[in-house]
Formats: structure tokens, C-alpha cells, sequence
């Protein structure tokens, strides 16, 4: 069929990155954004479940999906120049970061930071995706999304979108929207981000004394490389576990039982919680029952050592969450959408 392809009780093993061996009834993949009315109109995906799949790299699937998933392998990127900033728009289904590679290899700035992050550009909103103390949040102009209730093409602008801490409104409505593209205003310049998590040391380490975006960029992918295990080598969704937030007063009496927690104080006075300390000091960092675990190189990262079914990773991920809570009083909430 043009513009899109079917099978049935597809396997998913190879379109999530924890590697889970789950099954959908209906696997539909969008090569056209335009025939996707027609698509979600076919009795059977009309009757049944909808899940919209990047490369799920940000899903747990705990057993098999019984409805349709969609995928969509939509491409293209547009690109209008306004003065110094870019107008870029481009097709949900163009991968993440060949596309980060592609701004800035054209000269823009500002998704330096975000580099190496797996996915598509049309999960990036619904994630709100952020790394080393930037937002893809704040460089997206509008997201353009088929709204299933209205049955109509909706342009969402930045408010609209309702972007917070790994959240949007598309995460808050699931279901609601299919992401078909996401358009970016993107600068030839801006003051770089490089207070957070060791970028300045290895820049220091590289030699590089007036960074540009591109070394910015390639200082990421030497912390991150070094810091979390490649979903091509195990199994893993990358950072499994929010940072939480808490109110002051609670932030500052864990500050005062445990002197060395990490934790960063917000614009309005909340706290937000180092997961990946709270995880290592509860005892969970390279931890492992049967071939579900955590990552001995990130506390943030569930791992799938080989075999582990979905619903042995989860319960992992709750034992982990269990400890935590019971230590700190602090509850962590899983940052992958878990099915």
C-alpha cells in the first residue's frame, strides 16, 4: 500500500532498545504523514489500542501490545533563513541525532547539548527531551500533530505544547496527538550552555580554550560514551529514573541527615534530587537479579543483560524505586512510558 505498510503480530524485539521480545497485533508503518486519516479509519485499527512508536528508546513494553502500534518512518527537512535564526522544519520520523549532527554541520546553534540522545525528532517533544542542562523545549517554534479527537491537523506553538520537566501536553494527553513534524528556530550564535555535569573539564581535556557549538557537542559525546551504556552493546532505555522534586523544607532535611546529597534549587525554591545518587547510595548500582539490573556504569539506567521480559525489568525498576523510598522517603517516577 502506498505511503504505509502493515503486518501482523509483528515482533517488536528489534524496535525498543531494551530489547524486549513483545508482540503487537498490528504493526502500521507511516511512510506518508498524509495517509494516516485513511490509516486510523480501517475498522481495525479504529476498534483497537493505538501506540505511536519512534525507535522506542523511551518505552518499557511489560508483555505484548494487543492493538496497533504505529511507526512512523516519515522524512524531510525545510529550512527557511530569517536573518540569524533558522526556521527548521522536520519530519517526525528523521532520527534525533543525525539530525543534531545536521544543524551543526550547517553552522546553528542550541542543540549542542543534546547530542547522541537515541529517539526520533517526533518523540523529542513529548519528552521534552533535555541533557546537560538544555531543553529541546526551548528551541521548538511549533509541533505539527494529527489530533485524533478533532480529526483534523493541529499546529501546537510553544505554549500550547505545555512544555515542564520531561513533560508536555502530549504526554499528558496520550493518545490524543500523532506528532508529524516539529519545526525549530534555531540561532547561528548564542552564549553556550557548559556549567553542567563536566562539560568545562573536558573541554579542558580536549584543549579547547573558545569553544564552538560542534566542540560543545563533541565533549558530550565523550561524557555520555564514557557514562552510559550503549543501547547497541545492552539493553537499555538510558536514563530510566526522573530527578524528583521536592519542596524546600524537604530538601533541606535531607541536606541536613545526608551532607553529601547531590541536588540542584530551582527558580522557585524546589529541589531537584540527584535519582542517580539516591539510586547508588540505596545499594542498586550494578545490581542484577537473573539478566534484569542496573547499569555498574550510570545509577539512572535499567539494563537488559540478555533475555529479561518486560515484566522482570519492571519489576526490577520497582524494587529499585521500593529502596529508594524506603531510605529517603523519596518516591522516583520512570521516565520511559511503560506499557
Amino acid at each position: 500500500m502506498g505511503g504505509y505498510t502493515l503486518i501482523e503480530n509483528a515482533s517488536l524485539a528489534n524496535r525498543n532498545t531494551l530489547r524486549v521480545d513483545a508482540r503487537a497485533t498490528l504493526l502500521a508503518e507511516v511512510r506518508e504523514a498524509s495517509r494516516l486519516p485513511e490509516l486510523l479509519d480501517f475498522p481495525v485499527v479504529r476498534g483497537s489500542r493505538l501506540l505511536v512508536l519512534g525507535e522506542g528508546s523511551n518505552m518499557l513494553f511489560t508483555g505484548d501490545f494487543h492493538g496497533t502500534v504505529l511507526a512512523m518512518a516519515t522524512r524531510g527537512v525545510q529550512v527557511e533563513q530569517d536573518g540569524d535564526t533558522a526556521r527548521i522544519a522536520v519530519a517526525a520520523g528523521e532520527r534525533w541525532d543525525d539530525f543534531v549532527r545536521w544543524t551543526l554541520g550547517q553552522g546553528f546553534a542550541g542543540l549542542e547539548n543534546l547530542i547522541l540522545i537515541p529517539g526520533t525528532v517526533g518523540a523529542a517533544p513529548i519528552q521534552n527531551i533535555g541533557a546537560y542542562g538544555t531543553e529541546v523545549a526551548e528551541f521548538i517554534e511549533s509541533v505539527e500533530a494529527w489530533d485524533t479527537r478533532e480529526r483534523r491537523v493541529a499546529i501546537l506553538d510553544r505554549a500550547a505544547c505545555a512544555f515542564a520537566y520531561r513533560d508536555s501536553v502530549f504526554k499528558r494527553e496520550p493518545g490524543r496527538f500523532i506528532v508529524t513534524a516539529v519545526r525549530f528556530a534555531l540561532p547561528r550564535s548564542r552564549e553556550l550552555r557548559l556549567d553542567y555535569a563536566g562539560i568545562r573539564e573536558e573541554l579542558d581535556r580536549m584543549g579547547v580554550a573558545k569553544p564552538a557549538p560542534f566542540h560543545v557537542a563533541e565533549a558530550v559525546v565523550h561524557l555520555r560514551t564514557r557514562k552510559l551504556p550503549d543501547p547497541a552493546v545492552i539493553g537499555n532505555a538510558g536514563s530510566f529514573f526522573k530527578n524528583p522534586m521536592v519542596d524546600a523544607a524537604t530538601g533541606e532535611a535531607l541536606k541536613r541527615e545526608h551532607p553529601e546529597l547531590v541536588a540542584w534549587v530551582g527558580g522557585d525554591g524546589r529541589w531537584k534530587l540527584s535519582a542517580a545518587w539516591l539510586i547508588e547510595t540505596s545499594g542498586f548500582k550494578g545490581m542484577r537479579e537473573g539478566d534484569a539490573g542496573i547499569s555498574n556504569r550510570h545509577a539512572l539506567v535499567l539494563v537488559n543483560h540478555g533475555h529479561a521480559n518486560g515484566a522482570q525489568l519492571w519489576d526490577f525498576a520497582q524494587r529499585v524505586i521500593e529502596g529508594v523510598r524506603a531510605r529517603f522517603g523519596v518516591t522516583l517516577d520512570p521516565e520511559p512510558v511503560v506499557i
